[in-house]
């Protein structure tokens, strides 16, 4: 059995998403991915991108980070 958060949340300051960011960097040494390079893998990761859907547009992506042990 495994304890998951998901978190989606948006900033208007890139501050605060750096933050957090940093946090969920930092706890990611502890977390792990589940059935790693079998079909049925789960890769736990964070994300961090601009958003431009208020504006129209797609979001970017600026870093990915993914939880990976192979």
């Amino acid at each position: 059995m495994k304890y998951r958060v998901r978190l989606d949340l948006s900033f208007n300051s890139e501050g605060d998403a750096q933050k957090l960011l940093g946090y969920a960097r930092e706890m990611s040494a502890k977390s792990v991915s589940i059935n790693e390079g079998s079909d049925n893998e789960e890769i736990s990761f964070c994300e961090m991108e601009i958003c431009r859907h208020d504006e129209g547009l797609p979001c970017q992506k600026l870093e990915r980070l993914e939880i990976r042990s192979l």
